[in-house]
């Protein structure tokens, strides 16, 4: 256990300022009650906290020891009980049942805040909540000429679902662990508690299994490109593959230990039977086809057919549900994994499994013919049900996403819905736990602006859609939904910053959606609170999308068949101007208030959002070809 006593004694000295608030709180998620007063509590130069020295509060105290000492300067200390203590952290000696295991009190007054709850967890998310309270200097370095200032408040706060995930695909791209510490850290501060992990794919095995070393000796590693991911020349002969990486056993368990510190569970996935090119590529014994043996790891070519049902695939990145060497594998893998997580779940992966060279196998006709499957769905839950069966030999829980449902689901599958909400409908209904991760609402990796502003992806997804994510469809029973979760695949995301860019503010409408009471929710305030929070990002230097204010392009036609403009906000109480001339806008350009006809000889159309004198939006160029596009003509 860490020395709680980190530096010198030292008398607290309180002060109190009083005066009204000259600002609104900006808490996200939003609080379940919030009641604000007169004042404001001044943190002693000497901070002083009270709380229980047992072990699970160390990542309670050490969140403040972090934040305090390395923002403020202040000298800190911790007793285990203080009557004059800045901060007291409480642990109910009796389960109070309105916040239950993750909610917390939080009260600030005069002589000081307090925070009880009936864990540490809840503890820890008290504490964020109150670093929420403090100056956005928080986030920062040590700074001066600051007044560390708490609003008198009193907060009550519960999570409305106890799954609150986040996905992030470090195979596409390799992220290093340090890289993946500091985005768990960010969900962490937003109360986000789960870290979907995915593991594997196409472009990379990025987890080390000890009895199969070619997974990451030969499937970790692709060519490096940079462009447009899926669209890049097929690998020539000979170039060097050592674009990638891997994590080792040790990693994962440093990665998990660091998220459990943070009240962070992390869940692996490795997708099978599809997204398994990298595996077939170290083992080409996983394939039904012949010339397997000379597949080589994905690096953004061309893989599948899009245009045609089924999206057959060009190569075949699927294992074979035929050959019993599938099985063994999967047997090693899950037992090293299971061995590895001490979350109950593992993801297995399920989706886009394209079956074209399946349907070409003679092994898996014959096993169609001895197990009497019907289609190519029925062979893919064969293979499922196989592989549930493993998981659960392992003392794990099998989850899926919703192409599981497809064919018939396992009897214990857990599924998580990702194709709108029908198939976590399905499954609910038939008993069957449901995590939501609709791309309706929740995939990251959709750009977030308009197209001609945004890495081009084919799905456009704004800050205020991902705001009406609601877990609960109408009809279901609440008790089969575990909760929810945002995914960000990160194909064309190359790196940590752009993977921060896509995330967020996106994650802060997650947040609240898993989090604060659906009747609580409102975008004009949260959006209030978003900009407060894009000032604590700066503090932090931790990359963000002021893409909320940009205007969407909608090209018309007039009467004379010359082309108009419609600029469509998402923020409102914004001024948008404007200039066809190929000069750069301010506020003294043309102000927007309807259909702009676009001159007959203009090729750009540039765009800018001011609030008052200040610019907040991005200088945007509109290409008029792109406009002519977009109206088919």
């Amino acid at each position: 256990m860490k020395k709680l006593s980190l530096l010198v004694c030292s008398c607290l000295i309180g002060t109190l300022a009083f005066g009204q608030a000259d600002t609104k709180l900006a808490i996200i998620p939003e609080p379940v009650k919030i009641t604000q007063h007169t004042g404001t509590y001044v943190l002693p130069k000497t901070l002083t906290v009270q709380a229980a020295s047992q072990a699970d509060m160390t990542p309670v105290l050490d969140l403040i020891k972090n934040k305090f000492s390395t923002a403020t300067g202040k000298i800190i200390k911790v007793k285990s009980l203080a009557a004059d203590a800045a901060i007291k952290l409480v642990l109910n000696k009796s389960t109070d049942k309105v916040i239950g295991k993750e909610g917390y009190y939080l009260t600030s007054k005069a002589n000081g805040v307090t925070i009880k709850a009936n864990t540490p967890a809840g503890l820890y998310y008290g504490v964020q909540t109150l670093l929420q309270l403090l100056p956005n200097q928080i986030e920062g370095k040590v700074v001066s000429n600051i007044k560390w200032t708490v609003p008198f408040v009193d907060i009550t706060d519960y999570p409305r679902f106890e799954w609150r995930g986040l996905m992030f695909d470090v195979s596409r791209h390799f992220f290093t662990k340090k890289e993946v510490m500091s985005y768990i850290d960010n969900m962490a501060k937003y109360k986000l508690n789960l870290f979907h992990w995915h593991l594997t794919d196409d472009e990379g095995w990025r987890i080390e299994i000890k009895s199969l070393p070619k997974l990451t000796t030969v499937g970790a590693y692709n060519i490096k490109r940079e462009g447009s991911f899926g669209d890049f020349l097929p690998p020539r002969p000979n170039e060097v593959r050592n674009y990638g990486g891997f994590y080792t056993q040790d990693d994962i368990r440093e990665v998990i230990k660091y998220a459990q510190a943070r009240f962070v569970n992390i869940m692996p996935e490795v997708d099978v039977p599809g997204h398994s090119l990298a595996a077939v590529v170290a083992y080409p014994e996983l394939s039904a086809t012949a010339g397997a043996d000379k597949y080589v790891v994905r690096s953004g070519e061309k893989i599948m057919d899009w245009s045609k049902p089924g999206h057959p695939a060009l190569v075949d990145n699927t294992l074979n549900p035929a050959g019993e060497f599938t099985y063994q594998f999967l047997d090693k893998v899950v037992g090293e994994i299971a061995a590895l997580f001490p979350f109950p779940y593992i993801h297995m992966g399920g989706d886009e499994c394209a079956k074209n060279f399946w349907e070409q196998s003679d092994q898996v006709k014959a096993l169609m013919a001895k197990e009497n499957l019907k289609t190519q769905e029925e062979v893919q839950s064969y293979f499922e049900k196989r592989l549930e069966k493993i998981v659960e030999s392992k003392g794990k829980k099998f989850m899926g996403w919703d192409e599981i449902l497809e064919g018939g689901i396992g009897p214990n599958a857990a599924l998580m819905s990702w194709r709108g909400v029908k198939g976590g409908i399905e499954a609910a209904k038939l008993g069957h736990e449901v995590v939501m991760s609709p791309t309706t609402f929740v995939y990251l990796d959709y750009m977030q602006s308009d197209r001609v502003m945004e890495p081009r992806v084919y799905a456009s997804l704004r800050l205020n859609k991902t705001y009406e994510f609601d877990p609960v469809p109408a009809g279901v029973d609440a008790k089969m939904i575990k909760g929810g979760q945002a995914n960000l695949w990160t194909e064309q995301v190359y790196n940590i910053r752009q993977a921060e860019y896509m995330t967020w503010p996106r994650g802060f409408a997650l947040a609240e959606s898993v989090w604060s009471p659906a009747s609580k929710k409102n975008f004009n305030t949260f959006f209030t609170k978003v900009e407060k929070h894009f000032d604590r990002f700066n503090q932090a230097e931790v990359k963000y999308a002021p893409s909320a204010y940009d205007p969407d392009f909608k090209p018309g036609r007039n009467a004379d068949s010359t082309l108009n403009v419609t600029l469509i906000p998402e923020v409102q109480g914004l001024d948008i101007y404007y200039s066809f001339d190929n000069s750069y806008p301010d506020n003294f350009y043309p102000k927007y208030t309807g259909i702009v006809n676009v001159p007959i000889d203009a090729t750009q159309m540039k765009v800018i959002t001011y609030r008052g004198k200040k610019p907040v939006g991005r200088m945007i160029s509109m290409p008029i070809d792109e406009l002519k596009r977009r109206l088919g003509k």
